[in-house]
């Protein structure tokens, strides 16, 4: 790389020492513990200060799988594979397509395990990668980048702008430092990191923690859940599964685990299949039809407050 090119980010946040850590090496272990406790709760904090953006952000993902558009996450290092894991996450917590959530990260697969940090500084491979992805109007990317200035992540909203997608930008830092052209900023201010630039610490915890608002409030409002339930979950693929789905039928069905589980068999696992053929006493087909006719609302079919 020459030297010319390499940019100045001493003002940014998550590059800056945090005083109360100078002397970390030589801490005592118990006091070095307290200190991420207490730093941790910055990360907390700061998503809680930005719960209007969020809420936004919501919105927008939520409109855009109702057009049967995408979210698409796009990160390098801890922001990528913070969004990969979301992505992952959403299959068998509500039953999505995998094509439905989708996580990019700078360097591919292989940048999942192992740390390539070159390819960040790549904008040119963030636009091709939505190119790849045959970004249209219907999606929303949401780029991550904690310091707020990774050139993959700049590259693949610039491209997605030019496809006329929704786009959102979550950077850990002051919002003044964030020159994205996006229609939803999210500046988490997370501050200095206990270990100086190491943004897998608040600024990875506090991104997280959006990921996870952001996914579970737009699928709740899919009809996914109902009351604090995965209604939708498909519960065919392991034991642990079996059993939340069985507990989730009895529930709502008031009959005990061997009839929720003889429905859920009946049902081939989904959850919110087996509660509509039990409340309306009908087969698998009915119920789904019912389902669709409610637009997937458990809680329409039921005719419940």
């Amino acid at each position: 790389m020459s030297k010319s090119i390499i940019p100045n980010r001493s003002h940014i946040r998550t590059e800056l020492s945090n005083p109360a850590s100078r002397l970390l090496d030589v801490m005592p272990v118990q006091q070095a513990v307290l200190l991420m406790n207490q730093e941790d709760h910055c990360a907390v904090t700061a998503v809680g200060a930005q719960s209007e953006a969020i809420a936004q952000a919501v919105e927008l993902v939520t409109a855009a799988f109702i057009r049967g558009g995408r979210l698409i996450y796009v990160g390098a290092g801890t922001s990528g594979r913070l969004g990969v894991l979301d992505a992952a996450e959403c299959p068998p917590t509500f039953s999505t397509d995998p094509s439905m959530v989708v996580g990019v990260i700078a360097g591919g697969l292989a940048a999942l395990t192992n740390s390539i940090e070159n390819v960040e500084d790549d904008d040119a491979a963030g636009a091709a990668a939505m190119e790849n992805l045959a970004v249209g109007s219907n999606d929303v990317v949401f780029g991550i980048a904690a310091g707020g200035t990774t050139p993959f992540v700049y590259g693949a909203l610039g491209e997605a702008r030019r496809r006329q997608a929704g786009t959102i930008f979550l950077a850990c830092t002051a919002r003044e430092d964030v020159t994205a052209t996006v229609d939803i900023i999210i500046a988490l201010d997370t501050g200095p990191e206990v270990l100086t630039g190491s943004t897998r610490l608040k600024a990875g915890t506090a991104t997280k923690l959006v990921l996870n608002t952001v996914t579970t409030l737009s699928m709740v409002r899919l009809g996914k859940v109902m009351g604090n339930t995965m209604v939708d979950l498909d519960a065919a693929k392991n034991s642990k599964l079996v059993d939340r789905g069985v507990r989730i039928i009895q529930e709502y069905t008031g009959t005990d685990r061997d009839q929720a589980l003889e429905l859920l068999f009946q049902a081939q696992g989904k959850v919110k299949r087996a509660i509509v053929m039990h409340h309306h006493h009908c087969d698998a087909a009915t119920a789904d039809r019912l389902l669709a006719e409610a637009g997937g609302r458990l809680r329409a079919v039921l005719k419940v407050p």
